[in-house]
């Protein structure tokens, strides 16, 4: 089975990579000549991800999923959520938004968050989306050189290290995005 993966991101697209079973071929966006940006005009993660899987659907008719991931702080109702990667402006600069962040939970006590990943999966004309959540806190500053994003400023719950800090298998395996990529992985292998 051959599935694009509707990433620009390297990061994400390494990440996925080692999750997905051999048998199913992952192919990129380049490898399929998209280097456009795909619209994510929606308000929520789960909508984004569906429009963008959608939209390679119809634009170039392979079978894909795409994902949308946000953190979502419970003292900034949510925020940054959808906006993540733009939160500190249109340049998705992840020190900007680290930097934001921080700001804006300077005076807050309660530093719980979420990581949310939403895929959506077009598949012979389906649609089925698939959540993983883990959650956390904001640590008071960045801690750790890996990962990607949000990662510095994450500890998940149980951890004392930052996802910056810990091993991307380890990361894999307690993450957001693990866990819905876990889900999809079983829902393609019932086909």
């Amino acid at each position: 089975m051959q599935l694009v993966f509707a990433t620009h991101n390297l990061n994400k697209l390494k990440e996925v990579q080692r999750l997905i079973p051999e048998h199913i071929k992952l192919i990129s966006l380049s490898d399929i000549g998209c280097f456009e940006d795909i619209p994510e005009t929606q308000l929520t993660i789960e909508g984004n991800a569906i429009q963008k899987a959608e939209f390679i659907k119809t634009q170039y008719g392979y079978a894909c999923f795409a994902d949308d991931t946000g953190l979502e702080v419970d003292a900034l109702n949510g925020a940054p959520g959808v906006f993540s990667a733009r939160y500190a402006g249109e340049q998705r600069d992840a020190n900007d938004n680290m930097d934001l962040l921080l700001k804006n939970l300077d005076d807050k006590p309660n530093r719980s968050a979420q990581f949310k990943t939403v895929i959506a999966l077009q598949l012979n004309d389906h649609l089925n989306t698939f959540t993983g959540i883990c959650k956390g806190e904001i640590t008071k500053e960045k801690h750790g050189q890996g990962g990607f994003g949000y990662d510095p400023l994450f500890k998940a719950e149980g951890y004392d290290a930052t996802f910056a800090e810990i091993s991307l298998e380890e990361k894999n395996k307690i993450g957001h995005r693990g866990k819905a990529i876990r889900q999809l992985v079983e829902f393609l292998n019932t086909l």
